[in-house]
């Protein structure tokens, strides 16, 4: 059985990744630059499938040296499986971290609207929020 190939509007188009994202994963190096047929890129199913994992990947907020590093454990088969849980378990950590970030973030928007809502002060709330000083301990925190 033939190997069908694709173009890489067809790929864009299987995967709803952009061309251009397409072609800037080649350039990084997460995905293989493809061979050419004429003046056209030629996909394979393994190319879908890595796009896929790449994509899926990056959708659960892994960065791009983490989607580098997976595919390199992915390449290793069984033995790296517990390398795998490592990076998803530092990565679940940031993940946990930046829930609560966004957690502060929403009450103090939260409660700016409301006193916008309210409308009993002469200024703007959210303007006022966004001038206050930060809490001690809160310097950096969003």
């Amino acid at each position: 059985m033939a190997i069908q190939m694709i173009q890489i509007g067809e790929l864009s188009r299987r995967t709803g990744c952009n061309i251009e994202t397409i072609r800037y994963y080649e350039r990084i190096g997460l995905l293989p630059i493809p061979p050419h047929r004429g003046r056209y890129r030629s996909y394979g199913s393994d190319d879908v499938a890595r796009l896929g994992f790449v994509q899926r990947a990056r959708e659960l907020g892994f960065t791009l040296d983490e989607v580098r590093a997976l595919l390199a454990l992915a390449a290793g088969g069984q033995t790296s499986c517990a390398e795998v849980r490592d990076l998803a378990t530092s990565h679940l950590k940031d993940v946990r971290v930046r829930i609560a970030d966004l957690s502060r973030m929403e009450k103090i928007l939260a409660d700016a609207v409301l006193a916008c809502d309210a409308g009993q002060d002469p200024g703007c709330p959210l303007l006022d929020t966004l001038y206050a000083e930060p809490a001690v301990g809160q310097e950096n925190q969003p």
